[in-house]
């Protein structure tokens, strides 16, 4: 069974989705889904694979369902984690087990590094952190040339650019930035313009995600297990490196998980991965299952 409820905070009214378990939760910990700027439904599938679970999955404030009223549109991960802190907290269910998707698990971080004791175990899955690449410079100039593209040009066109980016691999170097701007129409696209210029991905909306630096420090000695994770598809492209550098900063390894890096999507996705084997994956780490190609754990680090 699924309720919706609604959290009314001061700047805004969050909408959140509590999925009961089938049987009895027992010893399971609640486990909270979230992504950035996916919405609540980007979980339906991965949550199917949980009915042993309490799971709760939200709309980040100014998407889907969660309706802001501080007159802002920025995506600050500091904020979605205080939000993320609210709902846990309304709910009375933490710590919980965390799973969170691209700039979803910028807001882990951010969460964790503020709030350690609402986290048991977060499993931070291709943060997209631009600043701790090696690339860095190149990565966001990189970015900013997809929002140049989708403001002069729409959504079709700067959705092809930025498919573009995130799919080439390795540093970008000179080759990449002297390739011509792709063709929309070759990834199934609108070539027409429509006129907004709002999306949250595309626009300058996301680049407090994107720009943003973890508390390294408070990540390294915080009481809440953290797994930084990666799509075995994702190596060499763009949320790949991220996902390395953002692990060994914190002293270790990405964990392996299938697919690529919307691998837990079904048929909700526009690009469907292994769901299946990607919810064994996580339910393997969320149990303390072996860690092959995990990261260090923190007791092991000392």
């Amino acid at each position: 069974m699924t309720t919706t409820q609604t959290l009314h905070l001061p700047e805004v009214d969050l909408v959140y989705d509590v999925h009961a378990p089938s049987a009895a939760a027992g010893a399971h910990r609640p486990l909270f889904m979230i992504g950035q700027p996916m919405c609540a439904d980007g979980f339906t599938t991965l949550a199917s694979y949980f009915p042993e679970r309490t799971v709760i999955t939200y709309d980040p404030r100014g998407l889907g369902r969660s309706v802001r009223r501080d007159g802002r549109a920025d995506s600050v991960p500091e904020v979605q984690a205080d939000d993320v802190r609210a709902v846990v907290d309304a709910l009375d269910a933490g710590p919980v087990d965390l799973f969170a998707s691209s700039g979803g698990a910028v807001t882990a971080l951010a969460l964790v590094a503020a709030y350690p004791g609402t986290v048991a175990t977060l499993v931070a899955h291709e943060p997209p952190l631009l600043p701790l690449l090696p690339d860095a410079e190149a990565a966001t100039r990189a970015y900013a040339a997809c929002q140049e593209v989708y403001q002069k040009h729409g959504w079709g066109a700067g959705m092809a650019a930025f498919i573009a980016m995130t799919s080439w691999r390795g540093e970008f170097t000179d080759d990449y930035f002297a390739q011509p701007a792709p063709d929309p129409a070759a990834f199934g696209l609108p070539v027409d313009d429509d006129g907004s210029r709002d999306d949250p991905l595309l626009s300058d909306r996301s680049a407090a995600v994107t720009s943003y630096r973890p508390d390294v420090d408070a990540l390294r000695v915080t009481r809440t297990r953290v797994v930084i994770a990666v799509g075995e598809e994702s190596a060499e492209t763009l949320t790949g490196r991220t996902s390395v550098a953002t692990a060994e900063v914190l002293g270790g390894r990405p964990a392996v998980f299938p697919s690529h890096h919307g691998g837990f999507h079904g048929e909700e996705g526009d690009y469907a991965g292994q769901p299946e084997a990607f919810a064994h994956r996580l339910r393997e780490i969320l149990g303390g299952g072996s860690w092959p190609a995990g990261p260090l754990r923190r007791d092991a680090r000392r």
